[in-house]
């Protein structure tokens, strides 16, 4: 255990958190490739690893149903590695840490500080098992709710499992369903509506947001004001749910939701505008969606949850923060101002930094995903199904889920592109933040200026 100890302390934190992402991957996959974990034939490596890599990076994109081609056992699984993938394999690290006597030394710290916090901690301990606990009590809620839509349907015993299942899907933002239709059969169900929208939203403003309220709610008159990273998330949030929302109703009413009700239609586009923040459930064949609104669920699942959360993108204060340096920028103002605060320089340029590296990644995922799929054919065709591979890769590296039949179509190697995607938009740009992070000030060189023309 000692020498353990050393050997993780003595690794940088970015390579200890791919470490555990891959290893957990890789258990995932040998399980999943098990016959015991299949109906039938065992799944291929590549497929098996595909799955454990979606579950386990709460993605929620298949390559084969989950409810019927899985046993009890492969669904456990897949369970398991949403669960451990939606709370952080970080954060379960730092709870084995503090629990097993190993200690944390600062590197460990640096790396929860970075993952789920945005102003220091006094007990890195208790913040582990409240985010436990919350997590817990949430899930726990959510399958209770979801049971009286459930057991009437299908039974006390299946009912309730499939509860606790969809609710830990939901919160961790997974996506995963037990029904080969998602949640189409439901789309009319206010209570499955309300409550997997819930799960989803609280899944995805961050655990340290939810703590902040809470704490808010204890401390009564103490304490009124909500810290500028909370009120930035909910009221991007807020503009993005809302927002997307009535852009679906509005480009949809014609076309898809033409047969709706009224009711079933605001579910409906409600619903969509909420699973496109990283969640992966629908209750609509999206691929009725006009290419308008599919171009805006595309932007809905790139910008995605919140920071510390279960989900993925480039996150909504990340977005929010985009704007500002822009609109400051544009206004010649150096600094940037939100909500009457002058935000840091450093903050400014990390953001820049973390939208322009998310699109040259997805520049260059799509261009070699569309090489692998479409290569050979005709112009005609491959035109054809550019939107769905295009949003694919945009589902996969934001691990949202969603998919217009793409997934099913993939060859090996496209099969590979969109793990490396998945694994990549969970783990991948906050660990460049930790490499960059890392280099020493001593590092950094400054040449004599030089001016070029822009614009």
């Amino acid at each position: 255990m000692t020498r353990f100890s050393k050997f993780m302390k003595n690794q940088p934190p970015g390579q200890v958190l791919i470490a555990y992402y891959a290893l957990s991957i890789l258990i995932g996959a040998v399980l999943l490739a098990l016959p015991i974990a299949a109906n039938g034939e065992s799944l291929s490596f590549l497929d098996a690893l595909f799955t454990a890599t979606s579950a386990q990076c709460v993605t929620g994109l298949v390559v084969v149903d989950t409810g019927t081609k899985f046993t009890l056992f492969g669904q456990l699984v897949v369970l398991m590695l949403i669960q451990v993938g939606g709370l952080g394999i970080t954060t379960f690290s730092v709870y084995l840490f503090f629990y097993l006597g190993m200690g944390m030394g600062i590197r460990d710290r640096w790396v929860i500080q970075e993952t789920l916090l945005h102003s220091p901690v006094e007990s890195m301990g208790d913040l582990i098992r409240g985010i436990f606990l919350l997590t817990l009590i949430i899930e726990g809620a959510g399958a209770v709710l979801l049971s009286f839509a459930f057991v009437p349907d299908l039974g006390w015993i299946k009912g309730l499992y499939y509860a606790l299942f969809h609710s830990i899907s939901a919160f961790c933002n997974a996506g995963f369903a037990l029904f080969p239709d998602s949640l189409i059969t439901y789309r009319a169900n206010p209570l499955v509506n309300l409550t997997i929208i819930g799960l989803i939203v609280l899944g995805g403003i961050g655990f340290l947001v939810m703590k902040e309220v809470l704490d808010l709610f204890k401390r009564g008159r103490e304490r009124r004001r909500l810290s500028l990273h909370t009120r930035l998330v909910f009221l991007t949030t807020a503009i993005l749910l809302f927002g997307g929302a009535g852009l679906i109703g509005l480009l949809e009413w014609p076309t898809s939701f033409s047969a709706m009700g009224p009711g079933e239609s605001l579910w409906t586009a409600f619903f969509q505008s909420v699973t496109a923040r990283t969640a992966g459930f629908n209750t609509i064949d999206l691929n009725l969606f006009e290419l308008p609104t599919l171009f805006l669920m595309m932007f809905l699942m790139f910008v995605g949850a919140s920071p510390g959360s279960s989900g993925g993108g480039i996150k909504t204060t990340s977005l929010a923060l985009f704007i500002a340096v822009l609109h400051s920028r544009l206004k010649g103002n150096p600094h940037t101002n939100v909500f009457h605060r002058t935000l840091p320089e450093a903050a400014a340029n990390k953001v820049l930094t973390l939208v322009m590296t998310a699109l040259l990644v997805l520049t260059g995922a799509v261009f070699g995903l569309l090489v692998v799929q479409l290569h050979g054919l005709s112009a005609e065709a491959s035109r054809g199904v550019f939107i769905e591979y295009t949003f694919e890769a945009i589902s996969a590296f934001a691990t949202v889920g969603l998919s217009l039949g793409a997934t099913g179509k993939l060859l090996p190697l496209g099969k590979v592109l969109i793990i490396l995607l998945m694994f990549l938009g969970r783990v991948g740009l906050m660990t460049v933040a930790f490499t960059m992070l890392r280099h020493s000030r001593e590092n950094i060189v400054q040449y004599a200026e030089e001016n070029i023309m822009i614009g």
